[in-house]
């Protein structure tokens, strides 16, 4: 059985924290080894190609994280409007934990790295489809055509990581407790009319 890398994690969250509230430019090395507690040989051990491949790494592991959160919703909360509201609900309570200082688990990575770094890129479209796979199931259950439920699940990620932005220049909740609302509703009229 192999061992698990000692300090990835670390450095690897570490990054998801300080991108989220510093953006991708804002961050340095540094900030990672300080933050993280590995030592900066570890860094170059693990991510060998510097900063984007931390960048990669981290977008790769926020993208798991919500994935893994949306399906574990999806678990108790049956209708796609549901799954939405109840995710918009906790993204609302985890912004308003941070003071608002944290951004999106990978938009602010995404905004200064994409389309210019391959990889970067490649793992935000990974981590987008991540995401839209369990609403996009959750809407097609209900009878909604797979195309149509793959374009309602991609609006879906679009206006709720577009709701963080606002709330975070805005300082409270309201945009993403309003989309969750908003994209309820949307959902539960459109399941209805495909179930006719």
């Amino acid at each position: 059985m192999s061992r698990k890398p000692k300090h990835r994690d670390a450095i690897v969250q570490a990054a998801l924290t300080l991108f989220r509230r510093k953006g991708y430019s804002g961050t340095g090395l540094n900030d990672i080894v300080e933050l993280s507690g590995a030592p900066k040989g570890s860094l170059y051990h693990y991510f060998p190609d510097g900063k984007l491949s931390i960048a990669e790494a981290a977008v790769r592991q926020a993208g798991e994280n919500v994935a893994r959160t949306l399906n574990d919703l999806a678990v108790d909360h049956k209708t796609p409007g549901k799954l939405v509201r109840a995710y918009a609900t906790l993204l609302a309570g985890w912004l308003a934990k941070s003071k608002f200082r944290d951004g999106g688990p990978i938009t602010t990575t995404l905004l200064e790295t994409a389309p210019g770094d391959p990889k970067v890129t490649a793992a935000g479209r990974d981590a987008f489809a991540l995401w839209r796979e369990p609403i996009a199931s959750r809407l097609a259950a209900q009878g909604v055509s797979a195309a149509r439920a793959e374009r309602l699940a991609g609006f879906a990620i679009a206006a709720l990581e577009g709701s963080l932005i606002q709330a975070r220049v805005e300082g409270h909740a309201g945009a993403i407790e309003g989309c969750g609302r908003e994209l309820e509703a949307l959902f539960d009229s459109v399941t209805k009319e495909a179930r006719r």
